[in-house]
């Protein structure tokens, strides 16, 4: 089971992420799935929710590995990989809030480490189904195309121009579930044997 220090330390980290974020970069920020999985894995530790566990690490594993990936790749060979974390090396960037974003790090560890303790719940492919199609609209509606939080504007970064946003955004919203979901809850079925 995950420890209390730990469960502790992990809340006060993201308070203070959380009021940091909100001055730096303002509220639809929190729309990222990154940051929702970040934020709500604090309620998933205490109370111990297999669901909300599971369904947080569906929604962002696969997506956090290429963050990963888009970060050491940048920061060992020294050119951009991905774009997905190049912000992380743009000195424009406030140099706090590019170390807080460090947060993608060991975030997959953690959601992994709390679906290896509460257990992974089946569930969690509807749930994070749901979550996403609540959350690509919102950010769709909330933020500006150069903002494009979650892609809902175009992929990693770029407003797109090739369909109309509706037409994409669902698309998106079908990716998500498709490309990302469903292979990474089978993949997760199969590693813990549920």
């Amino acid at each position: 089971m995950i420890p209390l220090w730990f469960k502790l330390a992990y809340t006060a980290f993201v308070v203070v992420l959380v009021l940091v974020y909100l001055r730096g970069y303002g509220p639809r920020n929190f729309l990222w799935f990154s940051d929702i999985a970040l934020i709500g894995a604090v309620p998933a530790m205490w109370l111990e929710s297999s669901l909300l566990a599971s369904m947080l690490t569906l929604a962002v594993l696969l997506p956090e590995v290429v963050w990963n990936t888009s970060f050491f790749g940048h920061l060992i060979t020294r050119k951009k990989v991905l774009k997905l974390a190049d912000y992380m090396f743009d000195p424009a960037e406030p140099r706090h809030l590019r170390a807080l974003s460090l947060f993608h790090v060991p975030l997959p560890l953690v959601l992994l480490w709390m679906v290896v303790s509460y257990g992974y719940d089946d569930r969690a492919l509807q749930a994070a189904t749901l979550l996403a199609w609540l959350v690509l609209p919102l950010s769709w509606w909330l933020s500006p195309p150069k903002e494009n939080i979650n892609w809902v504007f175009g992929p990693l970064g770029k407003p797109q121009t090739l369909l109309p946003p509706g037409i994409y955004l669902g698309l998106l919203m079908l990716f998500f579930p498709l490309v990302i979901y469903w292979p990474t809850h089978h993949l997760l079925r199969w590693w813990l044997g549920s």
